[in-house]
């Protein structure tokens, strides 16, 4: 079974970046798509990107694109999400995921992750 660790949160100012990274294990992970998720309280949670086995194709939600940038190291079974210009709202935990299929697409769709992390919190302080 895989298995995803986040590390890098904690408490960052405004305006200010900060990098996640997510460890996989016991699996194929460097050919399954894989991406980043977020909750607040009281909300569900939402996609934040998402990335191809290859790293060649990625996807950013809307309201980070041009903030942050999903990357990964398949040599190493990591992903990254590098976060700049962070704003209050996106204060969160983050999750990250890894779908189960072998290079199947990138996707914002929740359900078609198979495996997720504990999640680890953000906050954007000011």
């Amino acid at each position: 079974q895989v298995q995803l660790v986040e590390s890098g949160g904690g408490v960052v100012q405004i305006g200010g970046s900060m990098k996640l990274a997510c460890a996989g294990s016991g699996g194929t992970v460097s050919s399954y798509t894989m991406g980043w998720f977020r909750q607040t309280p009281g909300k569900e949670r939402e996609f934040v990107a998402s990335i191809s086995w290859s790293g060649a194709a990625t996807w950013h939600r809307g309201s980070v694109e041009g903030r942050f940038t999903i990357s990964r190291d398949n040599a190493n079974n990591m992903l990254y999400l590098q976060m700049d210009n962070l704003k209050p709202e996106d204060t969160a935990v983050y999750y990250c995921a890894s779908r189960g299929e072998v290079r199947s697409d990138i996707t914002d769709r929740e359900d078609l992750y198979a495996y997720w992390g504990q999640g680890i919190q953000v906050i954007v302080s000011s």
